[in-house]
């Protein structure tokens, strides 16, 4: 077997639009695929010995043991290997479930698509399990705890940890979309101007302040203690004598801790004597050159979680220890603790494993034990002297038992700080009294609380904590969201894209909008270059000044990773027609519309559909949406328009030179076309359509018909606005016209266009696509050898694994089948195709330069303007 292509797919695709995070592998089985599971013997009880858990399959048998019986009945590797994909990834913790394999047009060649959690275990999870596969068919031992531990080590590596995660699914489960911030826990939740960003449990309505502060002990201490907040007495050391006075003063027991310190990291509780409280203070200053020096509390170790000055949770937390049975040693039952699956390395889990280290050692040594030793059954051996959660402690929820004056005073504590998510440490025989009373008090105020230890207690009820986080940063009513209107088709996207994006920009709002030539926010160029993939999106929607967006949506993109965005308002698509056919698997208009459909299913219930009415393809795409739908025309007056508007859809067309919307059987006119530049008066008709598609789309989004309108009247064409799209250029004696057709539908209509014209000469500059299938170079020759009377074929500086002779040998034969008496020549750059066709153009001629090098093409056309007007200026004087 060999592996071709592995792509990770991040959004809506093509095989799922609500299963976002999928890897696609394609994957050659060679001489495999003559032989199915069946004829390879011993395969399924190799591999169930392997991987027993694969019985939990139930396949497309829909029972326990399905995939094994599929297996034994016969399938083929492809599926075999999405089965072991999806299950080493359960093993490892990453529970995922959703996987399908595709046959290609390429014989033994397949699609082997599956769910991950993180992308790069999935990755890893891909190749794994072709190796896997490999190693059953050829009956060798495989080290399959080898590929678990990578992944889990991965897992550890990138996985959000449990309270970040907490935050996002919350937000997720309220419809709020969410997007990593580079490979940490740095997380935006909404998009544009309407995000919030958040990592860990700090967020970007944390007061920097209020944290520089709470990571101080020492002045947190003052600053709760001058508000009459019992606080334990202690002093601030930095050298040894000073912790002997610091004793003296305090009197033992003392804990000593790094001022800078978390997590109980550096810390030592209950020190009795002056040897111990110096290697207190040595091991402290490995964390901080400061250390604190604290009379010791004694009590239970609680944390209140306070969350937007509001009392949200409580939990009694427990050093890390053991219970004996009589029987084990210490170390037997550290060993059988951590084996407990809700126990993981740091953050991974719920728990965390119980890690022996200095700690540990001097607990024993106290309680005049070893590692060795063997507790009496149902005694309690701690292992900490402190009780966090990362050092291996266990929780137990007390949010119900804590007095009310507790709750009063944790709160007036976190507005003291001034933190948003508060973690209050507070030592305490219990808080079903007040602290005032019992003799607690506040040992630390955490900025940046973990939530683990109230999410998932050892004991008593999970709590909710991230909800009132969200709560927070998105007030009731509020999503994040910003709206999006997502524009895809063959034709016409690119200007589509610019004239909505300029009707909203025009409305009021901060517009982001990305095309074919690059990304813009508030009509700025910030990024150049074909910008319509998910990362020019995800450009955009980053962006926290962008108030709406635009973004013109290429197939590529769709197929290379899916969408950058979860859902949009409106979803629009131009058209269907061939290009780009017999590439990743897209070898019929069909296939395309398939992947074009991605953009209009991930229109929000409630939003609109808007689909071209002439075209077959967008009709079929209508039948299976979920949204509105809403149509536009260029032929109200056929068949499948009337009935449509039979059947009450909404309709854009042009009634009596007027752009009109039919509602709810209401004409809405919209502009005149005579005073709508973009379409020459309604001379370009494929401009009219354009038009049509994004005022339908403004409209049923709730723009005014004012300001579409005006939108439209001052959207002017031409090279500043539309590089590519219809730029005509007036010189001297000629005109030049520039654009981008690149497909036979492209073609045609610059040849609906020019027909109209009346010129001496048409002179067209066009070449053929290495990367096209011959049949549209030739239909694209064809259609130029129609509508020019002479004609000069360059080459992309990019043949795309074609030849130059090839590619010509395609355009030649187009030509003749215009059947046409057209001149032709052969110039191969395409800078010098354009001089040269500058240079014999006569007064009243016609050239149209087809380019995908719009810039290189204007800039000959402007210099050759400017001669022109020098030697204008020269001829006056």
């Amino acid at each position: 077997m060999k592996i071709r292509k592995i792509q990770v797919l991040r959004g809506p695709n093509v095989w799922s639009n609500y299963r976002k995070k999928l890897i696609q592998m394609r994957l050659d089985l060679e001489e495999l695929e003559h032989y199915p599971t069946d004829r390879i013997p011993g395969f399924r009880d190799r591999l169930q010995k392997l991987i027993p858990s694969l019985v939990e399959h139930q396949c497309s048998e829909g029972k326990r043991g399905g995939f094994f019986l599929r297996v034994e009945l016969g399938t083929w590797m492809g599926h075999v290997i999405e089965h072991i994909a999806l299950e080493i990834q359960t093993i490892a913790g990453m529970d995922v479930g959703y996987g399908r394999t595709r046959s290609t047009n390429e014989e033994g060649v397949y699609n082997v698509v599956f769910a991950y959690t993180d992308e790069e275990a999935g990755l890893y999870a891909a190749e794994a399990a072709v190796r896997i596969a490999e190693a059953v068919i050829r009956d060798e031992e495989y080290d399959l705890c080898a590929d678990i531990k990578k992944m889990k080590d991965i897992c550890e590596n990138n996985c959000l940890g449990p309270s970040t995660k907490s935050i996002v699914e919350e937000a997720v489960k309220r419809g709020i979309p969410y997007m990593r911030l580079g490979n940490d826990s740095m997380v935006q939740l909404g998009y544009g101007a309407n995000q919030m960003r958040f990592q860990a449990t700090m967020t970007c309505k944390t007061n920097t302040l209020a944290v520089d502060l709470a990571c101080d002990k020492q002045r947190t201490k003052e600053l709760l203690g001058s508000a009459a907040i019992p606080v334990p007495k202690g002093e601030l050391c930095s050298s040894i004598a000073c912790l002997e006075e610091a004793i003296r003063n305090i009197s033992f027991p003392v804990v000593i801790k790094p001022l800078d310190g978390n997590q109980g990291k550096g810390a030592t509780i209950n020190v009795t004597n002056l040897e111990k409280a110096k290697e207190a203070f040595i091991h402290a200053q490995q964390y901080s050159s400061r250390v604190m020096v604290e009379r010791y509390i004694k009590g239970f170790d609680f944390r209140v979680l306070v969350i937007d000055n509001k009392y949200v949770a409580a939990a009694k937390r427990i050093p890390a220890h053991v219970t004996g049975n009589g029987r084990d040693s210490i170390q037997t039952l550290i060993d059988l603790v951590n084996f407990d699956t809700k126990r993981g390395n740091g953050h991974e889990n719920v728990l965390t494993k119980i890690k022996i280290d200095r700690d540990t050692e001097e607990m024993l040594e106290k309680a005049g034990y070893t590692l060795q030793t063997i507790p009496v059954k149902d005694e309690v051996v701690y292992l900490k002297s402190t009780a966090n959660l990362s050092t291996g402690g266990s929780s137990v929820d007390v949010t119900e038992e804590i007095h009310p004056e507790n709750i009063a005073l944790a709160e007036r504590i976190a507005r003291i700080i001034g933190l948003d998510i508060c973690g209050i440490d507070i030592m305490a025989e219990s808080l079903s009294e007040p602290i005032t009373q019992n003799g607690g008090a506040i040992l630390e105020v955490n900025a940046a609380p973990g939530f683990r230890m109230h999410l998932a207690p050892t004991e008593g009820t999970p709590r909710n904590v991230a909800a009132p986080v969200v709560d927070m940063l998105f007030p009731e009513g509020k999503t994040g969201r910003i709206p999006i209107i997502s524009i895809t088709g063959t034709n016409g996207k690119t200007t589509t894209t610019r004239l909505t994006a300029h009707i909203t920009q025009n409305s009021g709002f901060t517009t982001g909008f990305t095309t074919t030539d690059g990304i813009y926010i508030k009509n700025r160029l910030m990024m150049e270059g074909d910008t319509t993939g998910p990362a020019s999106a995800q450009f955009i929607l980053k962006d926290p000044t962008v108030e709406f967006a635009v973004l013109e949506t290429a197939r590529g993109g769709i197929l290379r990773s899916g969408m950058a965005y979860d859902q949009c308002d409106i979803g629009i698509i131009t058209n269907i027609k061939e290009d780009h056919l017999g590439l990743n698997d897209i070898h019929t208009l069909e296939d395309l519309a398939r992947v074009k459909s991605v953009v209009v299913n991930s229109v929000k219930k409630d939003g609109w559909a808007i689909l071209n009415a002439d075209d077959v393809h967008c009709l079929a795409i209508a039948e299976d949406l979920e949204c509105n739908v809403a149509y536009f025309t260029l032929q109200p007056e056929s068949e499948t328009v009337q009935q449509l508007i039979g059947n009450g859809k909404t309709i854009a067309f042009v009634d009596n030179g007027y752009i009109t919307v039919k509602k709810d059987g209401k004409d809405i006119r919209i502009a005149n076309l005579h005073n709508v530049p973009l379409t020459r008066e309604g001379k370009i008709k494929f401009m009219v359509a354009n038009t049509l598609a994004s005022a339908l789309a403004t409209y049923l989004w709730g723009f005014s018909v004012r300001q579409i309108s005006t939108a439209l009247q001052t959207f002017v064409p031409g090279y500043e606005h539309t590089p590519g799209r219809m730029n005509l250029f007036e010189l001297r004696s000629y005109n030049v016209l520039v654009d981008y057709a690149h497909n036979p539908h492209g073609y045609e209509a610059i040849e609906d266009y020019i027909k109209n014209i009346g010129a001496r000469k048409k002179i067209g500059i066009v070449s053929g696509i290495g990367d096209r299938r011959d049949e549209d170079i030739i239909e694209c020759a064809h259609i130029a050898g129609r509508m020019f009377d002479h004609i000069i074929i360059r080459q992309e500086g990019d043949l795309r694994g074609s030849t130059e002779e090839h590619i010509n040998s395609m355009m030649l034969l187009g030509l003749q089948k215009a059947g046409r008496n057209v001149t032709h020549e052969i110039i191969a750059d395409e800078e010098l195709a354009l001089r040269h066709a500058l240079s014999i153009a006569e007064e009243g001629d016609f050239i149209t330069a087809l380019t995908e090098d719009i810039n290189l093409v204007v800039s000959i056309i402007k210099e050759q303007q400017a001669k022109e007007d020098k030697e204008r200026l020269q001829h006056t004087a």
